[in-house]
């Protein structure tokens, strides 16, 4: 039987583990998560399919130092983090997720805030824009997710990034985030605040300006 055993682990060759694909987790500390399968389909050009081999993440305008990240890159130089938040549509819908990703305020530590910017712009790979002020953006602590409960956003939740703006309505949730451009226009309005949305977007006010 000895024998047999050691010829059976001569045998095997090690292999490096190969990574099984990530499960999404429904609960969390106790609390049940919404699915990834909740969310509504509401954006303006349909989910969008980016090519990862040629993505980069810009971070540009009123900075020090301009920088584009591929999509390895960003999620490497930067600590993970994880919250739990809903999201809130104003279509009526919402949804309890663990996002995980990198923080904003690290992103812009790195690129050097000129004292001039007042708010952020947000580009996505579809067109779409929007912005927030730079003081609620590093006050909150945002997100710039890469995984929803678990696992890597799907291509209809925003692959590669997805902005958390936590407290705001989902319009200000960006999705397919390509650039981040910091600017002293403060009243600067993306896709939805140009058709009279509110600029602001906290889901504690109207949605709509008009």
């Amino acid at each position: 039987m000895a024998a047999i055993l050691q010829g059976c682990s001569g045998s095997i060759t090690p292999e490096r583990a190969k990574e099984l694909e990530a499960v999404e987790i429904k609960e969390y500390q106790g609390e049940k998560l919404g699915s990834i399968t909740d969310f509504h389909e509401n954006s303006i050009k349909g989910p969008q399919n980016v090519d990862i081999a040629t993505y980069h993440l810009k971070v540009t305008g009123l900075v020090n130092n301009t920088a584009s990240y591929t999509y390895t890159e960003a999620i490497n130089k930067y600590q993970a983090y994880t919250k739990l938040l809903t999201i809130n549509c104003v279509e009526g819908w919402s949804v309890k997720v663990q996002w995980e990703g990198l923080q904003l305020k690290d992103l812009l530590s790195e690129a050097g805030v000129k004292p001039s910017a007042k708010a952020v712009i947000f580009h996505a790979y579809d067109g779409y824009t929007t912005s927030l002020p730079i003081e609620y953006i590093l006050g909150k602590n945002l997100l710039l997710a890469y995984k929803m409960n678990g696992v890597t956003l799907p291509p209809e939740r925003g692959y590669p990034f997805e902005l958390v703006a936590e407290d705001k309505w989902g319009y200000k949730w960006i999705k397919w985030v390509t650039e981040i451009e910091l600017s002293d226009n403060q009243n600067y309005k993306g896709f939805w605040e140009s058709e009279g949305y509110s600029n602001d977007g906290s889901v504690d006010k109207p949605f709509f300006d008009r």
